[in-house]
Parts: structure tokens; C-alpha cells; sequence
């Protein structure tokens, strides 16, 4: 597993040198669910891939930026999903982004994930590191070494509120809880990239992110597999909570096909519950 980790140290380097040294703007080409590729979404992927075929310990990696599974090694037993540059449309704003990395045993599901990671391309370059029952471990690139920053650890209440999707296609009971968390005095945050967002919630111990289904894409639009099962092992071995619209823990999704989605909700415990008694009351 360790050798995982170190890769994706490694690729963070090239990764953050691709986007201060490449060409930005978008490509010709879409990737499988329809979006526009940009072409730093593109050199991400081929260097992720590069990466992680150097290693005998992974069965198959599979990207958010292609359709199907890339098996490596038969007798491994760990898979790979990995989104190689989230928020890549915001990248030429220069706002942070993010690669999103899942690590599952036997079978692509909420219950096999094993491990995840995340890197923050900003300011700073930090990567985050959870396994099962263990504190997520924050990193900070100096001078071109990942240094052990701390555990991350989440309070029972925050104060940021970062809603995701178009609010006219929010559902009634989603705009009441928004507006009933803004009524409490929460703050909003919201990018446009996944991980600056849900990174800022887990480092300031505590507040709500939440990308819902909506008129137009009633499963939401995050990838199971690739953005929010990973984050979920982030947020429940922190301390947090991570559900879908029912309530159910993220960590029991099983996604239907590779790039299938869902509704997901992370927080804290008392904005949790919030999400439960508005949705449960819809």
C-alpha cells in the first residue's frame, strides 16, 4: 500500500508542474460521460496511468477520463479509481483543483474501498491520506518532499455550507435545508472544484457539502467510484458523516456500472442530521 501512496506523491509533482508549465484550453476530444476534456485533463490521465502501471500490486486502474477498466496485473488484488483532475474547468482562473484517488480490494464497491487520497493543486500542494480506521493524514509539499503536516479530525458542527448543482433544478426540500443553514448563520463556500471544497470543510473541522439530485439529474452528477466513495472513507474515518438522499452511508453504495452516480451529502454531525430531517420530511 505504501508504494501506492509514494506514486501518488509522485504524480502530484508532475501533476502540479503540468499545470504551471502547460498549455491550458480544452481539447477536441469529450470523455465518457459527455464533458468537454481539457487538455490538462488529458495529460493528468496519461501521467496517473504511467505512474501507476509501474506498479505489481495493482489488478486494474480505472479513470473518470476513460470508458472502461485497464487491467495491469492478474494476480494483484487492488483497484485504482482515480478522477485525475477534478475542477479543471476552474484551472484556467487559477483556483485550486484536485486529483481524487480510490484504492479497493477484490470489487468496486462502498464496502471493498480500502483507502483513498487526494491532492489540492494551490497555493500549497497538500495531499491527504486515509486508510481504514485511521485519521486521514494531511501532507505539505517543501521543497519537493511531502512533509507529515497532522491528522485531520472533524467536529460535531462547522460553519461552511457548500452547495453543489443548479439551484433551479433544486428540489424544494434541498433549497429549504440550504436556506434554513444559511438562516443559521453558515457561510458560503463553493468553488466549483470538489476538493478545494471539501477540503476547506475537513481542515476547518466541520460543515456541510452537499451535491443533491436535482430535476435534470435526479442520481446527481459525482461519480461513485472515482469522487465520492473516496471521500466518504475521508470523511467517516475523520469523525465526519458521509450519506446519499436516503441516508444511507456513502460506504454501502454499489454503483450499478463504472461511472454510475449519487446524490451525496458530507459533513458533520449536526448538519447531517439536518440533511436527514429535511429530506426525510420531503
Amino acid at each position: 500500500m505504501e508504494t501506492i501512496f509514494d506514486a501518488i506523491k509522485n504524480i502530484a509533482l508532475k501533476i502540479d508542474n503540468a499545470i504551471k508549465t502547460s498549455e491550458g484550453g480544452y481539447a477536441t476530444s469529450s470523455n465518457v460521460t459527455g464533458d468537454t476534456q481539457l487538455k490538462l485533463d488529458i495529460l493528468s490521465d496519461k501521467i496517473i496511468e504511467e505512474e501507476l502501471k509501474k506498479l505489481p500490486s495493482i489488478k486494474a486502474i480505472v479513470s473518470e477520463e476513460k470508458e472502461n477498466l485497464l487491467t495491469l496485473n492478474n494476480n494483484a488484488s487492488y483497484y485504482v479509481c482515480y478522477d485525475p483532475l477534478d475542477g479543471s474547468s476552474i484551472v484556467d482562473y487559477n483556483l485550486s483543483v484536485g486529483s481524487i484517488f480510490g484504492i479497493y480490494e477484490n470489487k468496486l464497491d462502498g464496502a471493498n474501498i480500502i483507502a483513498s487520497a487526494y491532492v489540492v493543486y494551490g497555493p500549497k500542494v497538500e495531499v491527504v491520506i486515509t486508510t481504514k480506521a485511521n485519521k486521514p493524514k494531511l501532507y505539505r509539499l517543501y521543497d519537493n518532499e511531502f512533509k507529515f503536516i497532522k491528522e485531520i479530525s472533524m467536529q460535531e458542527e462547522g460553519k461552511i455550507n457548500a452547495p453543489g448543482g443548479t439551484q433551479k433544478n433544486w428540489y424544494p426540500h434541498h433549497k429549504a435545508l440550504i436556506e434554513a443553514l444559511f438562516q443559521k448563520g453558515y457561510r458560503l463556500r463553493y468553488s466549483g472544484g470538489m476538493v478545494p471544497d471539501l477540503h476547506q470543510v475537513l481542515l476547518k473541522g466541520g460543515g456541510l457539502f452537499s451535491y443533491p439530485g436535482t430535476t435534470d439529474k435526479p442520481k446527481g452528477k459525482l461519480r461513485a467510484l472515482f469522487e465520492v466513495i473516496p471521500f466518504a472513507l475521508t470523511f467517516i474515518e475523520a469523525g465526519g458523516y458521509a450519506i446519499d438522499d436516503k441516508g444511507v452511508s456513502l460506504l454501502e453504495c454499489v454503483p450499478k456500472f463504472l461511472h454510475d452516480t449519487t446524490p451525496c451529502f458530507f459533513g458533520s454531525k449536526n448538519e447531517i442530521e439536518l440533511v436527514k430531517e429535511f429530506y426525510n420530511g420531503k
